[in-house]
């Protein structure tokens, strides 16, 4: 038996025998990548010296600690085990394998670098980055034997074995292999990583680079050069040069710190060309292992050598930069983000932000004309642009403060109905037409019709969206108008120990609320049979949503049994599924991803929550008995006004709630006639993916469209693409969209003092610049909880969520009322006391903390906090 092979001779297929570095040295020299001259003991020579040494029995029994061991237990372990290695001696064969190689790498006293490369180690799935030793500038025979065997027991270092367990990989499944290779006596050394990790940026290198050998860098015991650079043009983006103070330099055996000389501490360690060289060799790496790379490397003597690769683990998606300006599209004029850009809290999708735009402005000047006679507002008046990939309301100034001025026959308006606004105007008209259009539309199979006929359908219906919202936009102030009225009488006839006027307004029906009873009532339905409450229980989340599409059982279910309940589930979403997580119809709805409701429906499995009918019964009682109790001690007169103040109130504001639920009401048609033409886009080699058809612009749909490319028998791909032929530009466009979504839009532009002090109080959400340990915002449900934070950008976040945490987002919309039965508190950026998010927490008796503008930012997932509903504050703990 052989114990050793060359690096050259080494592929991935070998890593169970060589380890993970080994499998990327031989990667590299295959490539024609530069890497010193070595070879590798394999994981049989680790074997032999266990076994003959009979050490195997006693590392099993100290290294079978669980992931939850103290630290004190890894380390102790370690020592006894790393004790065993040193104690033991290296058998004749393995030696003297060992010697003949150390003759073909120089002999005598050659400099030789001694890595361990474990079977676990450089894996895609994990990082094991520095879990084991190296030893540089090993010389002699005698040296190597011993660092070869240091090397063996560093396996068993406490990190490693702690690391593993926590991975879940058992004792017995790890060997270790030894990379032995001539020392590169570097002049610089350092770090490359072919992708940016801070941004997933695949086009850009990422150097880390110090004087001396690399040690000192891949440990972090100094402070090194960071580079970015263009990995195509090689052109060097950003550079910060460190002052380096110490650097790692070969000793004659070992290495040893030294103080850098002072003329150096501050001088570049690659200029610009060097940097470019390097990235070009990281170029190359990526491209042979298909992946982005983690790669150490030197150099000496003017060239450069690589020592190490590794796959990236845990690489974010690409991201543009985050915008720091925020100029604006049209001056002269205001920018808000407001009333339905609150149903807007992320960038747009390109293809949205086109379509949007005039809708949106085309409603309200309707509306704004009918409800005040003539033509107030003029083509250009109103606007729906985006800065930054935000949406903002856009109003000329002039035209605006003309229609400040006719306030008050705006609200006469509102309240006669003029326009189909109101609740008689919504309920009559407006709600009634946005379902006959829908109902039109749904009676053309998608499939079967061209690709101008669905063009037309998504521009009807999103028009008759955003027509539907600007009657919703009229019912949102009268039922705000109508709390506050509640609330300013109730004020006059208030006693001490009476509860808060928002208790009147608890424990009527709503669509969320018919949502959340109805998702209850499904898992109690399934109850009925145990195999379906352990195949929903025992299922991951997509496994179910498969098993819902497909219509095909879970293991262990009855497949009639099963069809009875996806109906009923199917039921559901074709009432509640179309609630919208945001308007931006790029973002699926639960009719086509129903995992939030999935999660739900478990959730009630497990025992956990409350039953919605129970606590709806106890509020409206409550509420009956409040009205009882106030209205008898009051004289016939403001009895007669209390009671009819307070059944303004409770009938519309819960009117609000069903309004705002339906605002979607057409997205899954929507979606499903954008994601027929993706898909017949994809057929023709325009895009990659049938969502992908989202990050169009409209002119690209339409062009496609009109060019034939989206016709029912399209499927001829565009000649000579070897790609689709938009999958750039719409990988660019989901990068910038990234690195916008990190972004805290301003809630109004152009950012001046007298625009704060004039608007601000009316916006939804806080000032931005808070800081300290305390988050103030409105106290929008009463109570005070401390728990663990879970920030939540969106639904593809919904799964994170835990019960008894605090719910943190930019907003909810009725499609986030699911999440409250889990959450122990709310907090928003965006939101006040008359909001969804403050209703539903206070139908769930949960605090909230609302209108923060800056809880996303500020907070993190797992962090705990405070949260006091009373105060409106949320305290960092």
């Amino acid at each position: 038996m052989t114990y050793v092979m060359d690096l050259g001779d080494v592929d991935r297929n070998d890593v169970a025998a060589v380890g993970g570095k080994a499998v990327g040295l031989g990667g590299l020299i295959r490539a024609g990548l530069p890497v010193p001259p070595g070879v590798v003991l394999t994981t049989d020579a680790y074997a032999a010296f266990v076994a003959e040494n009979k050490l195997g029995e006693a590392i099993q029994e100290l290294a079978s600690l669980p992931p939850e061991a103290a630290a004190e237990d890894y380390e102790h372990a370690s020592a006894l085990i790393r004790t065993l290695f040193s104690k033991g001696a290296m058998p004749p064969r393995i030696r003297a394998e060992l010697e003949a190689t150390y003759e073909r790498l120089g002999g005598a006293d050659t400099a030789v670098s001694v890595r361990s490369s474990a079977t676990a180690e450089d894996l895609a799935s994990a990082s094991f980055a520095g879990q084991q030793e190296s030893y540089l500038n090993v010389r002699g025979m005698d040296a190597l034997a011993k660092a070869v065997i240091n090397c063996w027991a560093s396996l068993w270092t406490a990190r490693a074995m702690a690391y593993r367990a926590r991975e879940g990989i058992p004792p017995a499944q790890v060997r270790l292999a030894v990379v032995i290779q001539q020392m590169v006596e570097a002049e610089a050394a350092g770090v490359m990583f072919t992708a940016n990790p801070s941004n997933g940026r695949r086009d850009q290198t990422v150097i880390s680079a110090a004087w001396g050998l690399g040690e000192a860098v891949v440990s972090g015991q100094v402070t090194t050069d960071d580079l970015t650079v263009e990995t195509r043009t090689g052109k060097v983006l950003t550079r910060q040069t460190g002052d380096k103070e110490l650097m790692t330099v070969p000793t004659e055996n070992g290495t040893v710190e030294e103080k850098v000389a002072e003329a150096r501490r501050r001088a570049p360690v690659l200029v610009d060309a060097a940097a470019a060289e390097l990235a070009a060799h990281g170029q190359r790496t990526t491209e042979h292992f298909g992946s982005p790379q983690d790669i150490e490397w030197a150099r000496a003597g003017g060239r450069f050598f690589l020592l190490q690769s590794r796959p990236i683990t845990a690489l974010p998606e690409p991201a543009g930069d985050v915008p720091t300006e925020w100029p604006v599209p049209y001056p002269k004029g205001l920018y808000f983000r407001a009333s339905i850009v609150e149903q807007m809290p992320e960038p747009l999708s390109p293809l949205f932000a086109d379509l949007i735009d005039g809708s949106v402005s085309r409603s309200i000047s309707a509306l704004m004309n009918q409800a005040l006679g003539g033509h107030p507002l003029r083509e250009g008046d109103v606007r729906f642009p985006t800065v930054n990939g935000y949406a903002y309301y856009y109003y000329r100034t002039w035209p605006m403060l003309r229609m400040t001025a006719r306030t008050v026959p705006a609200m006469s308006a509102l309240f006669r109905g003029t326009a189909h606004m109101g609740v008689a105007g919504w309920r009559d008209y407006s709600h009634p037409r946005y379902e006959r259009i829908i109902k039109d539309w749904q009676a053309k199979p998608p499939a079967g019709l061209s690709g101008a006929d669905l063009l037309a359908g998504v521009q009807a219906l999103l028009d008759a969206g955003t027509v539907y919202y600007t009657a919703v936009q009229s019912i949102i102030p009268l039922a705000d108008m109508s709390e506050l009225s509640f609330q300013g009488f109730y004020k006059t006839v208030r006693r001490r120990g009476d509860p808060p006027a928002q208790e009147f307004l608890l424990g009527f029906d709503s669509e969320p609320i018919r949502a959340e009873k109805s998702l209850y009532d499904l898992a109690g339905w399934a109850r009925s049979d145990p195999s379906l409450v352990s195949a929903l229980l025992e299922s991951t989340t997509p496994e179910l949503a498969e098993c819902l599409r497909t219509g095909s059982a879970p293991a262990g279910v009855d497949g009639v049994l099963w069809q009875e309940w996806r109906i009923a589930f199917q039921e559901h979403l074709d009432l509640y599924g179309h609630a919208v997580y945001n308007l931006d119809f790029a973002t699926p709805v639960p009719a086509d991803n129903p995992s939030a409701q999935l999660e739900t429906v478990k959730f009630y499995l497990r025992g956990q929550g409350t039953d919605p009918h129970e606590r709806q019964r106890l509020l409206t009682e409550r509420r009956e008995e409040l009205t009882r109790v106030v209205s008898a001690r009051l004289r016939p007169r403001r009895r007669a006004l209390f009671l009819r103040v307070l059944r303004w109130a409770q009938e519309t504001a819960p009117v609000r709630e069903d309004a705002l639920a339906d605002v979607g009401l057409a997205w899954p048609l929507l979606r499903r006639f954008l994601r027929e033409l993706g898909r017949r886009l994809v057929a023709s080699g325009v895009i990659a993916e049938a969502d992908d058809v989202f990050w169009l612009r409209f002119s690209e749909l339409q062009g496609a469209v009109e060019f034939g490319l989206a016709e029912p028998e399209a499927g001829i791909a565009l000649a000579g693409a070897s790609r689709p032929v938009r999958a750039a530009a719409v990988e660019d466009r989901r990068m910038l969209w990234r690195g916008q979504s990190k972004a805290a839009a301003p809630q109004m532009l152009p950012r001046k003092a007298w625009m704060e002090k004039a608007f601000g109080s009316m916006m939804p959400g806080g000032p931005q610049q808070q800081a300290g340990g305390v988050i103030k915002g409105t106290g929008a449900s009463s109570g005070r909880v401390t728990a663990a934070a879970r920030v939540l950008r969106g639904p593809g976040d919904f799964g994170l969520m835990q019960p008894g945490e605090v719910l943190v987002a930019r907003m909810t919309t009725p499609a986030w009322t699911p999440l409250f039965a889990m959450a122990s508190a709310v907090v928003t950026d965006v939101g006040g006391p008359l909001s969804h998010s403050s209703i539903v927490a206070r139908e769930y008796g949960i605090p909230a903390v609302l209108g923060t503008g800056v809880a996303t930012q500020r907070l993190a997932g797992g962090q705990t906090v405070s949260v006091d509903g009373d105060a409106g504050t949320v305290t960092i703990i």
